[in-house]
């Protein structure tokens, strides 16, 4: 009898480390948006050159198949999904 599969970790920091490695992301911001912080919901920012040329749905869809195995423990998801030229026109309109 086999072992059931751990459940995958579910942090702000897991998340982020995923997102950078599986992305090749220059820049990824994760917030755990529960009311008590217990890793339940969860607002995304993810800054990939493999955005490029596709649409927000493609980005989403990329994001999304990377966290399958994590998406289903999370009840709210939110997402950003950026080129690295729309973040330096972004970050350029701040300053």
């Amino acid at each position: 009898m086999e072992a059931p599969a751990a459940e995958p970790v579910l942090s702000a920091e897991a998340l982020r480390g995923r997102l950078l490695r599986g992305l090749e992301a220059e820049h990824v911001e994760v917030e755990d948006t529960t009311p008590a912080r217990c890793s339940t919901s969860f607002k995304v920012l993810v800054v990939s050159a493999r955005f490029r040329g596709k649409s927000l749905l493609q980005r989403h869809r990329l994001v999304n198949e990377l966290l399958a195995e994590e998406l289903k423990h999370i009840h709210a998801f939110e997402q950003r999904t950026l080129t690295p030229e729309q973040w330096e026109k972004e970050r350029g309109s701040l300053q």
